[in-house]
């Protein structure tokens, strides 16, 4: 078997277990969606074009309330920006690839895919394959969020509301952190931004969520000088 397709099937590989939380809250997608007032169709392309869970959910509220598409279209694209902290890490592990795979990649680039990905960019081999596990991570986050999504669509209102499937969305975080915090400064960061995050809640337009990753990050940044040291 090639380098690439062992890369590729190790990202599928560290991806599957994720699915647990994301399927879920795909579900929830599509139930939500659709409660929103938006067409079956509508629900299931905003996977595949937006392709980010809390983004999609802000565009189905805002869809439901009537929001103009200007407004809309901004509230989601800021909601997104989380993804540029994501292109930044990955970066330099990826700079010597041909735009065509910049732009696969950047566009399978989300929370989950990130998480189970920035391990073996970080800290695996410099392989000039490498970038297929990033492939494979993405790929195996998007089936399984649009096949949730389309789940979702199927069953509607046939979902008991009794499972409470949002629980889903906040585990399905928490198991992103657990995967990706792995230094001292990874563990300072995360609390800085834990810290930040209820008081920035004030911010509009999810503001917050960047202010409290701007903490999370220059604490970690700080806290950078000990990592390898003993406590």
């Amino acid at each position: 078997m090639s380098t690439a397709r062992l890369e590729f099937f190790a990202g599928v590989r560290a991806e599957l277990p994720l699915l647990l939380g994301v399927v879920p809250f795909g579900l929830i997608f599509g139930v939500l969606g659709l409660a929103a007032g938006m067409p079956g169709w509508a629900v299931v392309l905003s996977s595949s074009l937006i392709f980010g869970g809390s983004s999609q959910v802000v565009f189905a509220q805002l869809w439901g309330g009537g929001t103009p598409p200007p407004v809309t279209v901004a509230t989601v694209g800021v909601v997104n920006l989380r993804h540029l902290l994501y292109s930044a890490a990955v970066a330099d592990y990826l700079r010597a690839l041909p735009w065509r795979w910049k732009l696969l990649l950047a566009y399978l680039l989300t929370d989950e895919a990130f998480a189970a990905a920035i391990g073996r960019l970080r800290d695996g081999p410099a392989t000039a394959q490498r970038h297929w596990f990033l492939c494979g991570t993405g790929c195996t986050l998007w089936v399984g969020w649009q096949l949730s999504t389309l789940g979702g669509v199927l069953l509607g209102t046939a979902i008991p509301t009794t499972w409470s499937l949002d629980f889903s969305i906040a585990l399905t975080f928490i198991a992103l952190l657990v995967f990706s915090a792995h230094r001292r400064s990874d563990m300072w960061a995360a609390l800085a931004a834990a810290a930040a995050v209820l008081p920035a809640q004030v911010l509009p337009h999810k503001l917050g969520l960047l202010a409290a990753a701007g903490v999370g990050i220059a604490c970690g940044l700080l806290m950078r000088r000990f990592d390898g040291k003993k406590p």
